[in-house]
C-alpha cells in the first residue's frame, strides 16, 4: 500500500530558533532550508529558548476528522507545532494551537478510507 505524508506547522519554531542566530529560513511546499547557517550547533540554539521541549503524540489511526491533541507539560506554553497525516490520499485538514495556548491540534482525513493516521507535535517553552 502506498503511503503519503504531509505536514504543516512549526513556523514559530523557526522564528524562535532563528532569533539572533543569523539564519534565513525559506519554506516551500516540499521542505524548509536555511541559508548561511550559524557556525554553532543546533543545541546552542535550543538552549536560547528557556525550557524548550518538543512533545510528540505518536501516529495513530483515528476516524476521519477526529481531532488529536497534544499538550505541553504544566507551566509551559506552546510556541508552535504541527501535524502529519499518513495514508493513501491523506489530507491534513487542520493544524492549530489549542484555545488555552498549551497545546496543538491535528485533524485529517483519507479520501478512500474512514480512518487516517495522525501524528501531532507541539514546541513548548517556559511561560
Amino acid at each position: 500500500m502506498l503511503r503519503s505524508k504531509r505536514a504543516l506547522g512549526a513556523g514559530l519554531l523557526a522564528a524562535a530558533l532563528a532569533v539572533g542566530t543569523g539564519w534565513v529560513v525559506r519554506a516551500d511546499a516540499n521542505d524548509v532550508t536555511t541559508d548561511n547557517p550559524p557556525a554553532r550547533d543546533s543545541a546552542a540554539a535550543v538552549q536560547a529558548v528557556d525550557g524548550y521541549q518538543l512533545v510528540t503524540l505518536p501516529n495513530a489511526d483515528v476516524p476521519n476528522f477526529r481531532r488529536r491533541t497534544v499538550h505541553c507539560p504544566t507551566g509551559k506554553k506552546a510556541l508552535g507545532g504541527g501535524a502529519e497525516v499518513q495514508g493513501n490520499e491523506a489530507v491534513l485538514t487542520g493544524s492549530f494551537p489549542t484555545p488555552d495556548g498549551r497545546g496543538w491540534v491535528g485533524v485529517g482525513r483519507q479520501n478512500a478510507y474512514g480512518t487516517v493516521g495522525i501524528s501531532v507535535y507541539v514546541i513548548c517553552a517556559n511561560a
